[in-house]
């Protein structure tokens, strides 16, 4: 008997549009003779469920079924392509957590710990992973700017603590920069991150689960035609990505043995992909993205190739792997 598969997609922060094109490229990948598939929105204003002609059903949140044909469809497993909230910040599932619903992401802890940028290095630092020197402030905290600049020096980045694909973040090279920098990254959390720039060549880690064990994909090297790896440069063209990376196998192993420690240590499972930035052969962490951009031409999905690695056997793995925990 085929399983039922929801791919959850949409979400309530600024990556909606991102998401929705994530959760459409596996709603396309996975094999239909193999799961019955539904793709389901989740908006603020609607949970729907679509059917091949995007006709919409409610979702009925007691156990997340849904009424179709006068037939209920009851879901086995959900596979997780909300980037940004509720899907990546772990709110989503803990609720699915609640219901007993299997899902493809981490358990609702480590997904609400990892999209906090600060608690995530507060872990790592724990473990001994070198990351950048930061500040951290809360909306409404006084800005001294001499004490900034003391503590990260210049140029320096500014982001936002909870979201992703890069919206919020500036890069200040003077001092007058960092206030308005600190404003834009209000815009999208009440808590910042101020980091040290770090010099040195940038390279995306993804580790999964495969087949039950934990494996580290090819290695893939940022050259952003930006001051650094902002949205454009992220989902605009203005970057090259470059895999495998153009690295050195010291570095190479370096940062390999570092990302699947990191993983372990955050307890990870599903998917990751996480950002270093090597400064005299030594890798930096910088963040962990655990519900990375699954299109084409997104990082994690080329890395999966390089390995020999389908889209479609990605994410049948990642549903299999949750079906089985």
């Amino acid at each position: 008997m085929k399983q039922n598969i929801a791919i959850v997609m949409g979400g309530y922060s600024s990556e909606k549009q991102i998401s929705l094109k994530s959760g459409n490229v596996v709603y396309n990948h996975l094999n239909k003779l193999k799961y019955n598939i539904f793709r389901v929105l989740i908006l603020q204003e609607k949970w729907v469920a679509l059917d091949d002609s995007e006709n919409e059903y409610p979702i009925d949140k007691n156990d997340f079924s849904f009424i179709i044909n006068q037939k209920k469809i009851i879901f086995n497993c959900v596979f997780n392509a909300i980037h940004g909230a509720p899907g990546e910040n772990g709110l989503l599932l803990a609720y699915f957590k609640l219901i007993n619903l299997k899902h493809t992401s981490a358990p609702f802890y480590q997904m609400a710990l990892t999209f906090n940028k600060r608690d995530t290095l507060s872990a790592v630092k724990a473990y001994g992973i070198k990351t950048a020197m930061s500040i951290y402030l809360n909306k409404g905290d006084e800005i001294q700017l001499d004490k900034i600049i003391n503590k990260v020096g210049l140029p320096c980045f500014i982001k936002p603590n909870n979201a992703g694909s890069s919206y919020g973040i500036s890069k200040a090279h003077k001092k007058e920069d960092i206030v308005p920098a600190i404003e834009v990254a209000y815009k999208e959390d009440n808590e910042i991150l101020i980091e040290s720039f770090l010099n040195g060549t940038e390279v995306s880690v993804g580790v999964i689960q495969y087949k039950g064990e934990t494996k580290v994909l090819p290695i893939t090297e940022i050259v952003s035609e930006n001051d650094f790896f902002d949205y454009e440069a992220k989902y605009e063209g203005k970057s090259k990505e470059i895999t495998p990376a153009r690295i050195t196998k010291t570095q190479q192993k370096k940062v390999e043995k570092i990302a699947k420690k990191v993983y372990k240590v955050l307890n990870m499972t599903g998917f990751s992909r996480s950002e270093y930035i090597f400064v005299n052969d030594e890798p930096y962490f910088i963040e962990m993205n655990t519900v990375p951009g699954l299109t084409e031409e997104s990082i994690l999905p080329q890395q999966a190739k390089v390995a020999g690695i389908s889209l479609s056997e990605l994410f049948e793995n990642s549903i299999e792997e949750a079906l089985k925990n």
